[in-house]
């Protein structure tokens, strides 16, 4: 990468172009504000064919050094002809106003700052943003691609492929989409830098005035006294331990069995087992407490009983386990066994492919056809059937399942059952690749 601004001026960064990918059917962005890139891509998009081209173009190396500056990103675009077409992709701006809210969100935790230095986009600042009125993210049409070639197409597959190209940049520093916003790196630390400084001075002399004005006998403040020393106080409380070490495995809980007589009805045998699986996932909720994300995490949806069940069944995979829950279920082995390989594939999301067709939108659908037909290698993939969320290939016991996360799961038949067959992808060709190599 080269162009790094200094400060005073503006910013403007150019990336060397990427070297060619082609054959390769790999995402071009696995961050989630990535793929927030590409969904604003295919929203504004007019024609999924001219898409298709687009990511044939970028994986093929034809966009050479992209020059991203606060507004605009551009690269020239080797297509048909001998001179390459110049393309460019516009986005708005922050405004001086949305820009300072948006300093003070990130200033507020010093894990967003560390997030970012990180290569993170820190998704409950985004969140936090989208609320306060800013537009981190793109949206629908939020992005206009230009480009100096004849074709009409918006975006044409030139200007397609650059922002292909954009979202693999994206995906690997953060302060790119920044920077399109309109402020760079080196701008955007040096502001935090001084907010932080602000912050801890305005901090420090509140500190020092309540001290001067408290009571030595730790009385409430006297009436008059301004109501920011007041809320201010708080800063003299003692700061909070340091939290527990995490252990390096979960316990197993209090052994039951042979211990004494149980009570009718009661099995110390699977009291064990719930009492170790409730050390393991508290161990993992402690592990996750103790993370550096764990302020921008979401809380997990609770599971419903059947859930909960499959999960605890994927995670003591015994004949017992299997037997007990199946018969409490009212489901057969054969239908919780598919339900937990399921699970193990990709939890909620996954069981939920398995047991719930549903009809995603025509639109979705005939763009990943058409991504299939351009990625495959001779442009004819397989004869798909299609239902709902389900295609189903001809002549072979295969099948790929759309989930509602936007991932395509892959299933194979076995005696008149379909079991989930491997991990999912977003990209249709990846998956059905693996599925028919298998």
């Amino acid at each position: 990468m080269t162009g790094r601004s200094r400060p005073g001026e503006s910013a403007v960064c150019t990336f060397e172009a990427l070297p060619p990918t082609k054959g390769s059917r790999a995402p071009f962005a696995d961050s989630w504000w990535g793929r927030a890139w590409l969904r604003s891509l295919e929203e504004t998009s007019l024609d999924s064919g001219r898409l298709s081209r687009g990511r044939t173009y970028a994986r093929g190396g034809a966009v050479g050094p992209v020059t991203v500056a606060p507004g605009s990103a551009a690269a020239p675009v080797q297509g048909s002809r001998r001179t390459p077409y110049r393309s460019t992709v516009q986005v708005e701006q922050l405004t001086d106003q949305q820009w300072d809210r948006l300093l003070d969100m990130i200033a507020e935790r010093a894990a967003n700052i560390a997030a970012l230095l990180d290569g993170e986009m820190p998704a409950g600042l985004a969140d936090d943003a989208a609320a306060a009125g800013v537009p981190l993210l793109p949206g629908p049409r939020d992005l206009d691609p230009e480009c100096s070639c004849p074709d009409w197409g918006y975006p044409c597959k030139h200007a397609a492929a650059l922002c292909y190209q954009v979202a693999r940049l994206l995906d690997r520093d953060p302060f790119v989409l920044l920077l399109l916003r309109g402020r760079g790196e080196r701008e955007l630390m040096d502001e935090l830098g001084r907010r932080n400084t602000a912050r801890a001075s305005a901090e420090a002399a509140v500190s020092a005035t309540t001290a001067a004005g408290a009571d030595p006998n730790g009385s409430p403040a006297r009436t008059g006294d301004p109501a920011g020393l007041a809320f201010a106080s708080r800063t003299d409380l003692p700061s909070l331990p340091a939290p527990p070490p995490l252990p390096e495995r979960a316990g197993r809980g209090p052994a039951l069995v042979d211990s004494a007589v149980p009570e009718p009805g009661v099995d110390p045998a699977a009291l064990e087992l719930l009492a170790a699986d409730t050390a393991m996932r508290a161990h993992h909720l402690l592990a996750g407490a103790l993370g550096t994300r764990h302020a921008d995490t979401i809380p997990p949806i609770p599971l419903t009983e059947w859930q909960d069940a499959v999960r605890f069944a994927a995670a003591h995979h015994t004949l017992e386990v299997f037997a007990h829950i199946a018969s409490n279920c009212g489901r057969t082995p054969r239908e919780l066994a598919a339900a937990t390989r399921a699970w193990r594939y990709g939890g909620v999301a996954s069981l939920d492919v398995l047991e719930s067709p549903w009809a995603p939108p025509a639109s979705r659908l005939e763009r990943d056809r058409e991504a299939l037909r351009a990625d495959w290698a001779d442009g004819r993939p397989p004869r798909l059937r299609s239902w709902r969320n389900r295609w189903t290939v001809e002549g072979r016991d295969a099948q790929l399942r759309l989930g509602r996360d936007g991932l395509w799961y892959p299933y194979t038949k076995d005696q008149g059952t379909w079991w989930p067959a491997g991990p999912p992808d977003a990209d249709p060709a990846v998956v059905l690749t693996a599925l028919l190599e298998t």
